[in-house]
């Protein structure tokens, strides 16, 4: 915090504090199928327990659906982003989320959504499962392979790229009256958070009711309810909170690039502040740790102004 006064957008104060979010390595996958269910069934599958990277091992969302004219076989696909703390473990879990619930799907193909980068193994690690009757060829300069399922033949890219500066963990908070107003205002936010290419928000829906503190009073926790946002308790810790607000809800952003998370966090405060203190919005505030957890620093204030 500076000390400078809240900026006030339609009754809602925006307050002069930053989000601390921290590198992070990324990749997109294009996944398509027959028909756009199926190829959204197996997005989710995918990206489904990657909320955080505490206990998931990485975070990941469906970044958006994609029209034939946009994938490269010509059917109706889903593009989604996946982070890991390092190449090493996104070279991990890539292959082995894609092996268990996009091979496994219905009529699906997995294609590389970045090109250039560090090389993450798609069909390089998957092919073996073809038991050597899976076939390689070169298309516009890129390795695909066939591998043979009881359904017909799964395609896949021999690899994807990746970006390894991507940043994970920006974030903001809503602080309002009500838990009914928290979260029609998250709701809100993330229809508006949707449109942003090359971000996306790992949580369930995209909203954290759980925000955590690093650190714990137990030995060996490393992340506890962040005692400072939680209405209940404010007579036992020091509270941020104001007096009228009784709920607060998170959104947390991952993305490829820092231009990406600033872009998503001001499309969804935008969102949060035109619904206005008439809708029970009192606040958007946002976590960090005094600047100790990483090197990415979106201040609130820089993000939205201009904002009328």
């Amino acid at each position: 915090m500076s000390g400078a006064p809240d900026l006030v957008l339609n009754g809602v104060a925006v307050r002069d504090g930053f989000a601390e979010a921290f590198p992070m390595a990324g990749t997109r996958l294009v996944i398509t199928a027959d028909t756009a269910r199926w190829a959204l069934t197996a997005a989710r599958s995918m990206t489904g327990f990657a909320t955080s990277v505490i206990g998931c091992g990485c975070e990941a969302a469906i970044e958006r659906e994609l029209g034939p004219a946009e994938t490269p076989d010509g059917r109706p696909g889903v593009s989604v982003l996946v982070f890991a703390m390092s190449l090493k473990d996104l070279r991990k879990v890539v292959p082995l989320r894609v092996g268990q619930s996009v091979l496994t799907c219905p009529t699906t193909a997995c294609y590389a959504g970045i090109e250039g980068g560090p090389s993450i193994p798609l069909g390089r690690a998957l092919r073996y499962f073809g038991d050597g009757h899976q076939v390689s060829k070169r298309l516009a300069g890129r390795r695909i392979w066939r591998i043979p399922v009881m359904e017909g033949e799964f395609v896949c890219d021999e690899a994807t790229g990746a970006v390894p500066a991507a940043v994970g963990g920006g974030n903001f908070l809503i602080l309002a009256r009500s838990r009914a107003a928290a979260l029609i205002a998250a709701e809100a936010a993330v229809e508006a958070m949707a449109q942003v290419q090359g971000a996306v928000l790992p949580f369930p829906g995209g909203v954290v009711r759980s925000g955590s503190k690093v650190g714990s009073k137990y030995p060996g926790l490393i992340a506890s309810t962040n005692g400072a946002y939680c209405p209940t308790l404010r007579a036992v810790t020091p509270s941020a909170l104001p007096p009228q607000a009784e709920s607060v809800l998170e959104i947390v952003i991952d993305g490829l690039s820092e231009a990406a998370v600033a872009a998503s966090m001001r499309a969804g405060i935008a969102a949060v502040c035109e619904l206005g203190a008439e809708a029970g919005v009192l606040a958007v505030d946002a976590g960090n740790y005094g600047g100790s957890l990483g090197p990415f620093h979106f201040h609130l204030h820089a993000i939205m102004e201009g904002v009328p």
